[in-house]
C-alpha cells in the first residue's frame, strides 16, 4: 500500500499507483478530497500535456500547488488520466 502524507495527516493511500518520473500518481478517489483546493497554477509538458494544480489544507496549515494532476494527458500519458501526484514536502512512500 503506498501512502502520502502532509502535516501528520494521511492524504492519499492505494495499492493502484502508476509511477512516471518517480513520482506515484494515485487513483483520484483514493485521494482524500477535503484536503484538496483548486489552484489556477498550470504548467506543460511536452510528452504529457497540461498539468494543473490542487493546493493542500490540513489542519489550517496550507501547501500551495502541492497536487498535481492531467486532466486530459496527451496519449502517451494516458494512464495518468484521473490520477494525482504530490510534492513539495508530502511524504510518499
Amino acid at each position: 500500500m503506498t501512502t502520502a502524507t502532509w502535516n501528520g495527516k494521511i492524504i492519499a493511500q492505494s495499492d493502484d499507483t502508476v509511477v512516471v518520473e518517480g513520482n506515484h500518481y494515485f487513483p483520484r478517489n483514493s485521494v482524500d478530497a477535503s484536503v484538496l483546493t483548486d489552484s489556477a497554477t498550470t504548467t506543460g509538458c511536452p510528452w504529457k500535456g497540461t498539468a494543473s494544480y490542487h493546493s493542500l489544507v490540513v489542519d489550517g496549515k496550507t501547501n500551495p500547488d502541492a497536487a498535481w494532476y492531467y486532466a486530459e494527458p496527451k496519449s502517451a500519458a494516458a494512464e495518468i488520466k484521473d490520477r494525482i501526484a504530490f510534492w513539495k514536502g508530502v511524504e510518499v512512500r
